[in-house]
């Protein structure tokens, strides 16, 4: 049976990170499939506390003259860092509905925050194409959705720019999942951090089962929660065609199902962002209908109770 939460979703309608607008539209979109009725249809008590918005700041200025929208992008990672540590409260679980995956900056630095002062161990799970881990100085786009894990793991290159970090996401405790695109300085940068990476190739080997087991068997191990970041193009682009940064050769939607059943079984997950839903590349909802089915598994709907569908 599944243990009641009381999910709190917060949308954060941000489209700066990204080179193709569109993401600001992400939250609206996962209401309209129905992310709420979902929950409650499995028990679960939901607030829907509307779309965060973030404050104007002056202009930032930064040697790397690649970056695009840096004032933006820090408003935001403050705001939406105050956000998590609000909702993480108790035994409340936030669910922040993207935007791109430049929330995840704020939202973990936010999560691990309240779970520090609560003496919880965050681990952070990572299902996504890309690490995210370029500093400020690294990234030759400038686009501010591949920073987020660099900053939240406490890596050089964001101080006296970023907002401080109250406490960082030990390198140790982060398990990536699905990545095959990786850029060079992401790629020394992954392996001098020790930061688990299961690469599509992994997967391919070894199956989705025998990876997550042994991460979750660490969080279990250390009493911890797991903040699962969630990115659209985790999925092969042909069940999830709504983002901008398709990259052939994703999750299958059994395995990414199949993930998130074995985190319902666990139940260690306290927090969820869901991002990198661009509504305008979508195919009748499809995308957002998807990612709410999954989030319903993870939160405890099994293979048994899933109700036909066409599309």
């Amino acid at each position: 049976m599944t243990t009641p939460r009381s999910c709190h979703l917060i949308g954060a309608p941000v489209q700066t990170g990204a080179s193709q607008p569109g993401c600001l539209m992400g939250p609206d979109a996962l209401r309209t499939a129905a992310l709420a009725d979902q929950l409650r249809q499995l028990g679960h008590e939901v607030t829907d506390h509307g779309n965060l918005s973030a404050p104007t700041r002056p202009r930032v200025d930064h040697p790397n003259a690649a970056l695009r929208n840096l004032s933006e992008a820090i408003a935001w990672t403050e705001t939406l860092s105050q956000a998590a540590y609000d909702a993480a409260a108790g035994e409340a679980f936030p669910i922040f509905m993207g935007g791109d995956h430049s929330i995840s900056a704020g939202t973990v630095a936010g999560i691990a925050r309240r779970r520090a002062e609560q003496g919880r161990p965050l681990f952070v799970l990572w299902l996504d194409a890309h690490p995210d881990f370029h500093d400020l100085a690294s990234t030759d786009s400038g686009n501010l959705h591949g920073v987020p894990a660099a900053y939240f793991t406490g890596r050089l290159g964001f101080e006296g720019i970023f907002p401080p970090l109250h406490t960082a996401v030990s390198p140790a405790r982060v398990c990536m999942m699905g990545i095959r695109s990786v850029d060079p300085a992401e790629h020394g940068a992954l392996l001098g951090d020790g930061i688990t990476v299961h690469d599509m190739r992994s997967i391919d080997e070894y199956g989705i089962v025998p990876l997550l087991r042994a991460f979750l068997e660490e969080v279990a191990h250390a009493d911890g929660t797991i903040h699962l970041s969630f990115d659209v193009d985790f999925l092969e682009p042909g069940i999830a065609p709504a983002v901008g940064t398709t990259v052939p050769g994703g999750a299958t939607f059994r395995e990414a199902h199949l993930i998130m059943e074995m985190l319902a079984d666990q139940g260690r997950v306290s927090s969820l962002d869901l991002v990198e839903l661009n509504p305008f590349l979508d195919e009748r909802g499809r995308t957002a209908s998807l990612m709410v089915d999954l989030t319903a598994s993870l939160m405890g709907r099994k293979v048994m109770d899933r109700p036909t569908k066409s599309f």
